[in-house]
């Protein structure tokens, strides 16, 4: 009996210092819409994103302003039907028309239906350059990390600990490298475009939909400042051949949209880096 008093004590203390801290959102970000915080069990903090018709979109942007990094945070997606909406990590120059951005989207689901993750990068306003995937888990019935590593010759996504896409920077074509960008993470209705191409939108009565974020991480170069302390790891991160197997076996099995075959959407002729890959 004493023993586990102890223990409760422990995880009461762990959980007392992690509420006394500052956290990780109050120190890097700003808030819109209905976020709330909380602590699990282990006593990291956890941010959880709500939406509902009344209150809106919610998110969190980052107070600073980065030039390459490795960005990296653990995600719960919305249990159950969440057709219609759009929950998202991802960097941001801002909204011009020229601007540069490199998304990870997990659009919504009909109940018993994959969840699709929606990469893209934008270069110079262009945005037309999607891959998207079905996850092959469950993302709402745990965290699963996610992860966007941003340099100089190319630009990594990666689900927990295998790399799904490689975005090569190539001679003559635009990248994002000179525009700083701020880290967002949103929840918000994309009925009009999230779940089978907008045919399924958001069924309000199911709300409020509630997506979890935890475990920020974040290893990159603020701009107008200096690169953090052991940035060589992904300032200079290519994909080794066992991470390219990752890659093909991504496109392989889960692979649902590739740009670079959308012949249809491009009859001009497909985009540049299409054929350089």
């Amino acid at each position: 009996m004493a023993r586990r008093f102890l223990d409760v004590l422990a995880v009461a203390l762990a959980l007392l210092q992690a509420a006394s801290a500052k956290s990780w959102l109050d120190k890097r970000f700003n808030t819109d819409g209905t976020v709330r915080t909380g602590y699990d069990a282990s006593g990291q903090e956890v941010v959880m994103l709500n939406l509902n018709q009344q209150s809106g979109a919610a998110g969190f942007n980052s107070k600073e302003q980065f030039l390459y990094g490795e960005f990296s945070i653990q995600m719960k997606l919305i249990p159950g039907n969440s057709a219609g909406t759009v929950s998202c990590f991802y960097l941001s120059s801002g909204d011009d028309e020229w601007r540069d951005e490199i998304d990870m989207e997990f659009m919504g689901n009909s109940t018993g239906h994959p969840v699709v993750l929606n990469t893209n990068v934008w270069a110079n306003g262009d945005g037309k350059k999607e891959h998207q995937f079905d996850l092959w888990f469950d993302p709402a019935a745990d965290y699963h990390t996610y992860t966007i590593i941003w340099n100089p010759e190319n630009i990594l996504f990666k689900v927990d600990n295998l790399f799904i896409r490689s975005f090569k920077r190539f001679a003559g074509l635009p990248y994002p490298s000179s525009r700083p960008m701020r880290l967002h993470a949103t929840l918000w209705d994309g009925s009009y475009w999230a779940t089978e191409k907008g045919k399924i939108p958001i069924n309000w009565s199911n709300a409020p939909f509630v997506v979890s974020y935890r475990n920020f991480y974040a290893n990159a170069c603020v701009s107008g400042g200096a690169c953090h302390a052991g940035s060589s790891r992904w300032m200079k991160k290519q994909l080794d051949g066992a991470e390219w197997g990752t890659v093909k076996w991504a496109e392989r099995s889960y692979m649902r949209y590739n740009y670079c075959e959308d012949g249809y959407r491009f009859p001009q002729g497909l985009p540049a880096e299409c054929s350089r890959y």
